[in-house]
């Protein structure tokens, strides 16, 4: 299996540290408001992705946290904590506004699909494990105190920037509005670690520190939730391509100090979804989320089927008519499990099987390509295989995929049987008879009895899926 490492900026094949088990991170939401389905695609991809380690026999274990204090509204460290601005807005507490949209995002998370995590852990559970690893940062020499906060030196390491080689002027702070240099920094690139009340006295969430009382920044807490659950070395880092800087930079910097070591071996970012406009966000046009989905009529395991058609190294653009024309093609693809259904259960043809799953593997295998492997779930169903192999290959392949395939096609053969039983025997049988006259190719007896059908108040269609008869 190769996967494209963001930290080496190639595909490299997939060795984790220990044989046969994976540790594996996923940077969680910030919950003071609803994720939007940009921010749920990131989400997606990596589901996928755990779910084939999963699938190929590895031990998976996946952490992800909950940023409910820490993150603000600048990630140069600069604004209000997000979390205090959505309980100001709500007129709630901040753990109200937590609980709320933790649950919220779960709920979305179950719609689409999305496995929970091994463990989920909100960042204020950990502040002793934050207050530990900077104080062992400060005694190292790695970080130092100022203005009353605590900040990560950058200039102590060999090399600060790992995903992207910029230079340093070009991170100077520009002279604009809106933007304020912190003169407490001996470097531009440095981070807080520790904010102290002498930053925001308004901040709710407050511990005591040996640096004074305060909460801790952003970047410090995946690291420690991070090693407190899978100890010193990580297989692989997830998260969405915005993270790369200053994110997960941070991330390795504070860990690597800690350490004395390397730390994660492989990064794997999720690019953006975007709208005609441009990049998603909670602040500009509208508000794009799954319940807004749903109010719209669209089943949510489409929405993920339209972003496993591209894949999550490329920037993929959102609009109703792209979603639409993804709800058809699932459709279709439904349509097609269901004429497979009798086989669940039958014997499989093992050497049938083997020989289709390689398509499908070999799809994955190179860098989690999802739209590959959709191709390999059309080219079983196109393939001589019996039902029996077509069933279980297509059970074993949305098992990773998880768009809900079998359940669909259940759903609607369900859905057909309990409309046809709904239909009168005297329609049925003059249906019976015109298939008759067409199958002997006798149309003109087939057109009159469609005539005396639509007398009666029904219509009857011929379409890719078989015969439909409904109420006109």
């Amino acid at each position: 299996m190769y996967i494209y490492n963001s930290a080496s900026r190639k595909k490299e094949e997939f060795i984790p540290h220990t044989e046969g088990k994976v540790a594996m991170y996923t940077c969680g939401p910030t919950v003071y408001h609803y994720a939007h389905i940009g921010n749920l695609r990131s989400y997606i991809m990596e589901d996928v992705l755990e779910k084939y380690l999963r699938f190929l026999g590895y031990d998976v274990k996946r952490v992800m946290n909950i940023t409910d204090v820490g993150h603000l509204t600048s990630d140069g460290d600069t604004g209000d904590d997000k979390m205090l601005k959505g309980a100001r807005r709500e007129h709630k507490t901040v753990m109200e506004i937590a609980k709320f949209y933790t649950d919220a995002f779960f709920d979305d998370c179950q719609k689409l699909n999305i496995k929970t995590p091994d463990v989920v852990e909100p960042a204020t559970h950990c502040i002793s494990e934050f207050i530990k690893v900077i104080s062992s940062l400060i005694e190292k020499g790695y970080a130092y105190e100022a203005g009353g906060n605590i900040y990560f030196d950058t200039s102590k390491l060999e090399k600060y920037y790992i995903f992207n080689d910029f230079a340093e002027e070009d991170l100077e702070v520009g002279v604009r509005e809106g933007v304020e240099e912190d003169t407490n920094k001996r470097n531009k690139a440095d981070f807080v670690l520790w904010f102290t009340k002498s930053k925001f006295d308004d901040q709710e969430l407050k511990w005591d520190s040996p640096w004074g009382v305060g909460y801790p920044g952003w970047h410090i807490e995946c690291s420690c939730i991070s090693m407190k659950h899978l100890g010193e070395y990580l297989d692989i880092h997830c998260g969405g391509i915005d993270n790369q800087f200053p994110h997960h930079t941070n991330e390795i910097a504070q860990s690597e100090a800690y350490l004395g070591h390397p730390w994660c071996r492989y990064w794997f970012h999720i690019h953006h979804l975007n709208t005609d406009s441009g990049k998603m966000s909670k602040s500009s046009g509208e508000f794009l989320t799954v319940s807004l989905l749903e109010s719209k009529g669209y089943d949510p395991l489409v929405y993920r089927f339209f972003c496993l058609q591209s894949h999550y190294r490329k920037n993929l653009v959102f609009s109703y008519d792209n979603l639409d024309n993804a709800a058809g093609a699932y459709q279709k693809l439904v349509a097609k499990v269901a004429c497979v259904l009798d086989g669940k259960g039958g014997n499989v043809d093992k050497a049938k099987y083997d020989e289709l799953i390689k398509g499908f593997r070999d799809a994955l295998d190179g860098d989690i390509n999802t739209a590959q492997a959709i191709t390999a779930v059309y080219d079983v169903l196109k393939s001589d295989a019996d039902n029996a192999t077509k069933y279980k290959l297509i059970e074993d392949m949305d098992y990773v995929l998880s768009v809900g395939l079998i359940a669909a096609a259940e759903k609607s053969v369900k859905s057909k049987e309990n409309a046809a039983s709904d239909i009168p025997d005297e329609i049925n049988e003059l249906v019976k008879q015109r298939a008759e006259a067409r199958k002997a190719k006798d149309f003109a007896k087939a057109d009159e009895i469609r005539a005396k059908i639509t007398e009666k108040g029904w219509i009857v269609e011929e379409t890719r899926q078989g015969t439909v008869i409904r109420k006109a």
